[in-house]
């Protein structure tokens, strides 16, 4: 699938160059990096296109493709076996052209939906919580964290680590679709 933030070149105002010699040139800060740097900006959600060097074409789409390959091989596949078959078995289909912007759309949508619970568990506040705690039989609390005040400090840090790991719960909510984490 390849980003919104990537397609258009005119958009981005980073560009990343490809050297013949395999190495990946960032023109914003004028050095050479690395394809898990390239990653990062990804993550991040840094807008930007790769460019071959010599030619001046948009490679981004191939160098996306080699992260997740990466990805793939580092021992947490997202994609089964059959995923990826059937993917291959719609190149050349009548339905290729309909399969991106299916994928496309379906991604986009489970990105809106981690991001709606995202703002609505902000809403939660550690007082909230606390006073949730406080109507919990004691039994409850000690498995939840024993003191209302250790539970509200528990909720805090649980806040922090949803906020970090927004990317890693997308890949949870594709197992929904039948696609490996």
């Amino acid at each position: 699938m390849q980003s919104r933030k990537t397609v258009e070149a005119k958009e981005v105002s980073r560009v990343i160059k490809k050297y013949p010699n395999r190495r990946l040139y960032d023109t914003d800060t004028s050095s050479y990096i690395t394809l898990s740097e390239v990653k990062q900006l990804v993550m991040d959600g840094e807008l930007f296109v790769v460019r071959d060097a010599k030619t001046g074409a948009d490679i981004t789409r191939s160098i996306l493709l080699q992260i997740i390959l990466e990805e793939e091989a580092n021992g947490s596949p997202m994609f089964t076996a059959p995923v990826l078959a059937s993917v291959i078995r719609f190149y050349g289909h009548a339905m290729q052209g309909f399969m991106g912007g299916y994928l496309e759309k379906n991604i986009q949508s489970l990105m809106e939906v981690q991001a709606q619970f995202a703002e609505k568990s902000k809403a939660l506040t550690p007082e909230m919580w606390t006073q949730f705690m406080a109507m919990q039989s004691p039994v409850l609390q000690g498995m939840m964290g024993g003191s209302p005040e250790q539970s509200r400090n528990m909720f805090l840090q649980m806040q922090e680590q949803m906020q970090k790991q927004m990317q890693k719960q997308t890949g949870q909510m594709l197992g929904v679709f039948g696609i490996k984490r």
